[in-house]
């Protein structure tokens, strides 16, 4: 049994036509991005106040994140059809999330004992405020590894979705997709032909939402420069310098990576998703853009479920470019207050960190409990002497934001190569715009229960297998 969405396999059965630039969403997110930083820049009494429009685009993608996280990871598990399968996605993508933060943390302290950002500034501690901090935590305190391991079990799986808890959501669906698997697609198919068509109805809302991203867009760059300034970069500016120079040359590894491991050109598919993360980068967010960016992965030859288990996982797990800054930022505290950490100290903060950094996704002041659990923990400079990042923290976002959501597209497509559920050819038509729903149908036919998963080989689905042709959001841009 096939489900199709007819209206929109005609309308993408032939290469989109090329719209005029002010029909892309790309040019007018770019466009909203500027003129949030001119308003915030020469009226930043104006641009304060509309923060309220950047926070509500966050909050219309955040309706549907759960959801859509739920469908695509509980039909994904079902496609692949093998629990064996499901457990390797999920032990590879751990693994290769550990390694990815580890060398993000050596590599930002590499760069902090080069450039030295603190250095002579002597910072006297007592001068810094502890409430300015608890004003930013809102007085949370650093959890332990078994308080977070034990967060990502909900307490109810409602109570998952209410709360928007990725996490919670994630290990609830996983579960729910392996129950599918045990008790047979045969019995569940009308259950799984259900929740198809719930989410060809989420892209659709998604696409609803995403015409009024460059309004977000514009809010949330108008209240960043509005708040914090441009003037902040010259107070910062060796920090702001170390950190953006170790994300440029980060991503340059990330490159190498992506070809050397998945054969992926990533310069294509940053052009291939240049919306996205231009969007991201203008709301500082990359949850704004995670039910996009699945879409795109999936459509760029990653399996459903391989995409729908390393992404959201990734969002709490491989935050390369975090943790970057957070190694940079230590070492930046330790040198503005007079200290020169021994080896022996950095990597006892390295420890920490690989730790404090974990599921810092969607957590307030995350970056500062983060830094406060490593200060408590070395003992080396004041606690209440993290308050002198508040001023650089902000103006930090476009790097975190940048690495972090790269990071995890890079991730899916090396876990999906390792697992034999990438296809190349997909990726490329993808790429060159040339991509039809039929040959995207196609690919998800051979990842079925009984198919040979190796990428581009013929296969016959296995008896009962349910083929689905994922809907595509009609953003109105090209591709």
């Amino acid at each position: 049994m096939k489900i199709s969405h007819e209206a929109t396999l005609k309308a993408s059965s032939a290469p989109a036509k090329k719209r005029r630039l002010h029909q892309s969403l790309f040019f007018q997110i770019l466009i909203a991005v500027v003129a949030g930083v001119l308003i915030g820049h020469f009226w930043p009494t104006i641009g304060e106040q509309l923060r309220p429009l950047g926070d509500g685009f966050i909050r219309l993608i955040k309706m549907i994140i759960a959801p859509l996280i739920f469908l695509v990871i509980v039909t994904g598990i079902a496609a692949v059809g093998d629990v064996k399968s499901v457990g390797r996605v999920g032990v590879k993508a751990l693994l290769y999330f550990t390694g990815a933060t580890l060398f993000a943390l050596l590599f930002g302290m590499v760069v902090a004992n080069i450039v030295q950002p603190g250095k002579g500034l002597n910072i006297d501690p007592s001068t810094m405020s502890q409430e300015a901090l608890d004003e930013k935590t809102g007085g949370a305190q650093p959890h332990g590894a078994s308080e977070f391991l034990l967060g990502v079990i909900p307490e109810s799986a409602l109570g998952a979705f209410a709360e928007n808890s990725l996490l919670q959501v994630l290990f609830f669906s996983v579960f729910f997709g392996i129950a599918v698997i045990v008790l047979g697609q045969d019995r569940c198919r009308p259950l799984l032909n259900i929740f198809e068509l719930v989410l060809e109805i989420v892209f659709k809302i998604m696409s609803w939402i995403m015409r009024v991203a460059p309004i977000g867009a514009f809010g949330a760059m108008a209240f960043i420069i509005g708040q914090y300034g441009i003037e902040t970069l010259g107070t910062y500016a060796k920090l702001i310098a170390a950190c953006y120079a170790a994300a440029l040359i980060f991503i340059g590894l990330l490159f190498v990576v992506a070809w050397v491991m998945a054969g992926v050109p990533l310069w294509s598919f940053i052009k291939y998703t240049r919306e996205e993360f231009l969007l991201a980068l203008g709301t500082a967010s990359t949850e704004a853009v995670m039910p996009r960016i699945m879409t795109k992965l999936t459509r760029a030859g990653c399996s459903r479920a391989t995409t729908g288990l390393v992404i959201p996982t990734g969002y709490s797990f491989n935050l390369d470019g975090a943790a970057m800054y957070l190694s940079i930022a230590v070492l930046f505290l330790a040198q503005a207050f007079g200290h020169d950490l021994s080896l022996g100290q950095q990597l006892a903060a390295l420890g920490i960190l690989l730790l404090t950094s974990k599921g810092m996704a969607g957590v307030p002041g995350s970056s500062f409990l983060a830094l406060s659990a490593t200060a408590a923990a070395l003992g080396i400079f004041p606690v209440a002497g993290v308050a002198l990042m508040l001023g650089a923290d902000r103006l930090m976002d476009s790097m975190r934001v940048a690495v972090n959501l790269l990071g995890n597209c890079v991730a899916t497509f090396v876990v999906a190569k390792w697992e034999n559920q990438f296809d190349r050819g997909v990726m490329q038509r993808a790429f060159a715009g040339t991509l039809t729903d039929e040959d995207e149908s196609e690919f998800q036919r051979q990842h079925s229960p009984g198919a040979n998963v190796a990428a581009g080989s013929e296969s016959t689905p296995a008896p009962g297998a349910v083929q689905v042709a994922q809907p595509v959001p009609a953003t109105g841009t090209a591709r």
